[in-house]
């Protein structure tokens, strides 16, 4: 079975180990997640600190790492830089299994940052490469979709494995070493690309990309800062959910499974978007960030006038599909700042922001939660729920700038 590209067709096993890379954006940290209670019993002498550590190194690692990947695919071959990067990836999922004190733990999470900060923008670089049009739309939003579904999956998965044993959860991170044996295939698609874009197998005509004037070096920063931007405050505004939403529901006496389920039915709803996002931004054309917004907004308002479970499961399903739409269009629109050999450069920028903006989310509401003396769960959905407003009211303002305009129409 071969898949249409917009400009000719590739293997299927191909697009599967597109895919699989997509899944692999979603691990690290995860198997840490169900053994956190349990360290400082596990460890009797480790220090809060080291626990921090455990959990926030892999993030802190894989942006300069996603940023020097992107760097080097001007030079590198794609997919030796991908399976290299795998490689140290399976490589941390085989160390942790075998790791039995605190500071291998660490290391080992360094060295997981390491791997998966260069697998990162490979998983959009590659979706670049390959499709264009509505069909590389198309892809953003499976690859977001196929993330998601891994986390909520994995979640379920590592924290069954922790009740059995506290190693179990780490062999999650073995997953690459399927992506090792795909990776193959994809290293034949690559050197047969000018076979793969032939014009005869393009069953229907497709619209070029649209031609944009690239900047200095290859890339139309302007663009670029504001995608960067945009694509970081959405990130920031919607994971609260996960930060903050077991805070506010122990506040408002739910247990922690009744959180659980609400933060679950919130990456579920990242999830959707991904698999009919063509069909949405055909409905919505440049009012589909400001629709976005709306959605995030109304999901924050639902959570906060109510203390009913199901009205805080609708809040977390807009929250999510108001995000589940963001994502992938954002990285589509990146495809349009720069020059084909910058691309991947550029996707590795935003997606970048993504794990910025996980690690600075709890700072900023503490700042502003301190400043102005509030004690309250609710005032992070507040906060946000401001800020999505005001993002929304400039996006549809806006609507017909480069970076809201979303219609096919313009691409």
């Amino acid at each position: 079975m071969r898949i249409q590209t917009g400009r000719g067709t590739i293997p299927l096993i191909t697009l599967v180990g597109i895919w699989s890379i997509s899944a692999l954006n979603a691990l690290p940290g995860l198997a840490v997640s169900p053994i956190l209670g349990k360290l400082s019993v596990i460890f009797p002498h480790s220090t809060e600190l080291d626990i921090q550590m455990l959990s926030s190194l892999p993030s802190l690692l894989i942006i300069p790492f996603i940023i020097l990947s992107g760097k080097l695919t001007e030079k590198v071959n794609e997919i030796r830089l991908l399976q290299l990067g795998l490689v140290i990836f399976a490589l941390s999922g085989i160390l942790y299994l075998l790791s039995n004190k605190m500071w291998q733990l660490i290391a080992v999470s360094a060295l997981m940052g390491i791997g998966s900060g260069l697998i990162v923008p490979l998983s959009t670089g590659l979706i670049s490469r390959f499709f264009i049009g509505k069909y590389r739309t198309k892809q953003f939003g499976l690859s977001s979709a196929i993330t998601n579904v891994t986390l909520v999956l994995a979640t379920i998965l590592t924290g069954y494995l922790a009740e059995v044993n506290w190693h179990l959860p780490f062999a999650v991170y073995l997953l690459p070493l399927i992506s090792i044996v795909l990776s193959v295939y994809l290293k034949r698609s690559m050197e047969n690309e000018p076979a793969i874009v032939s014009k005869s197998e393009v069953k229907a005509p497709v619209a070029a990309d649209p031609v944009t004037v690239p900047g200095k070096y290859g890339v139309d920063i302007k663009h670029l800062v504001q995608i960067m931007c945009f694509y970081g405050l959405a990130t920031y505004l919607v994971i609260i959910v996960s930060f903050n939403l077991p805070f506010l529901m122990k506040e408002y006496k739910f247990t922690s499974g009744n959180s659980g389920l609400m933060i679950s039915l919130f990456f579920l709803a990242i999830m959707a978007p991904g698999f009919i996002l063509n069909q949405i931004v055909d409905l919505f054309k440049q009012k589909t960030k400001f629709v976005s917004l709306l959605a995030i907004a109304l999901g924050m308002a639902l959570i906060l006038i109510s203390r009913t479970e199901w009205l805080i499961g609708l809040g977390c399903i807009f929250i999510g599909f108001g995000y589940g739409v963001i994502q992938p269009i954002a990285y589509d629109k990146t495809t349009r700042t720069a020059i084909p050999e910058k691309v991947t450069l550029a996707l590795a920028f935003v997606m970048a922001m993504n794990y910025l903006a996980i690690l600075l989310c709890p700072f900023i509401i503490n700042i502003f939660k301190d400043m102005l003396h509030i004690e309250t769960q609710q005032f992070a959905f507040i906060f946000n729920m401001t800020i999505a407003l005001a993002a929304a009211v400039w996006a549809y303002i806006k609507q017909d700038s480069f970076l809201f305009n979303d219609s096919f129409k313009s691409n």
